[in-house]
């Protein structure tokens, strides 16, 4: 589990495509010092799992589930990307409960400076919409974040904000974020197992 609070941010060395799944090299400042082989590591906000480790430089597998739904297939040498490691037990809990199972990927569609802060507007895939509630939490590319907007529910093209405070916008990917560029998506788990809870529920199953 992870919190959403990013500990670094690493560098894309390479992305080697394979067939149906890839296999990612990172150069990681820190987190890799006691990270061992099978541990896991979050990537801009997707669990993987490291496979070799050479210093400060890592290998992860990416299988193709997680290609096809996440934007790790699109990483170039030199990408910087947020990074956290799995928190300890007794640790503590300073975002939400983040698995590192990314749920869809959306857009930044708009940017506003707030003069000390920035406000950030994201297209979310409609299948998603449902899970985002004004004032709950989602995480972003791993950075967890408190949803200030959503959009309409009968809105055509769904979508929601969220304010980022200069730590944030300068310790996370999101502060260089440019319209039109893909973020990973995940929404709060207790959302899905309440809406899968009621599907039984409704069938008269518990």
């Amino acid at each position: 589990m992870f919190t959403g609070i990013i500990a670094e941010r690493g560098t894309v060395v390479a992305l080697e495509q394979q067939q149906g799944s890839a296999v990612l090299t990172l150069d990681v400042p820190t987190l890799a010092d006691d990270l061992g082989l099978g541990g896991s590591i979050a990537v801009n906000g997707v669990c993987l799992t490291a496979i070799t480790r050479e210093g400060g430089r890592i290998d992860v597998d990416v299988m193709g589930e997680t290609l096809d739904r996440t934007t790790t297939g699109s990483l170039k040498a030199g990408d910087l990307v947020n990074l956290e490691r799995c928190v300890p037990a007794g640790g503590r809990l300073d975002g939400h409960v983040v698995q590192g199972h990314v749920d869809g990927v959306g857009a930044l569609l708009e940017r506003e400076n707030q003069g000390t802060w920035d406000r950030l507007r994201f297209s979310v895939p409609a299948q998603l919409a449902r899970y985002i509630a004004e004032k709950g939490s989602i995480a972003i590319d791993g950075v967890s974040l408190t949803v200030t907007a959503v959009s309409p529910a009968d809105a055509p093209e769904q979508w929601f904000e969220v304010g980022l405070i200069p730590i944030t916008l300068a310790e996370t990917g999101l502060g260089a974020k440019r319209p039109g560029e893909g973020v990973n998506l995940e929404v709060d788990v207790l959302a899905k197992y309440a809406e899968r809870l009621l599907a039984f529920l409704d069938r008269g199953l518990s």
